[in-house]
């Protein structure tokens, strides 16, 4: 893994809350910090309510993490574009974040509960 990633359990209760509806609750989120930037928490897909959620054609790549697929979000209130990412195939130094999606906290609310 790269020196700057570092991955743990993320402690506590964490929701996932899109236009006010929670589409997430977890126990078992993992919190992923890389470098400077602000901790993410990644959720389980079993913990998602991923009949909300559309796979779209956006994708990017990290030299240290792989291939991002990207997800909107059906909320009652209309689509919230590209609101969630995953690296359906992430490098075997992240292999721990497989099967698990991150949000854009600008987009939806991300809390500790």
């Amino acid at each position: 893994m790269a020196d700057h990633i570092k991955i743990r359990p993320a402690t506590g209760t964490w929701v996932v809350r899109a236009a006010g509806a929670v589409i997430g609750e977890s126990t078992n989120a993992l919190e992923l910090v890389e470098g400077d930037y602000p901790p993410v928490i990644y959720f389980p897909r079993a913990d998602l309510a991923m009949a909300f959620l559309d796979r779209t054609d956006l994708s990017s790549t990290c030299p240290y993490k792989g291939e991002a697929s990207f997800f909107t979000i059906e909320a009652k209130s209309g689509p919230i574009a590209n609101a969630a990412w995953s690296y359906e195939n992430p490098k075997d130094a992240v292999a721990q974040i497989k099967e698990h999606l991150a949000f854009y906290t600008d987009k939806v609310a991300v809390e500790q509960v």
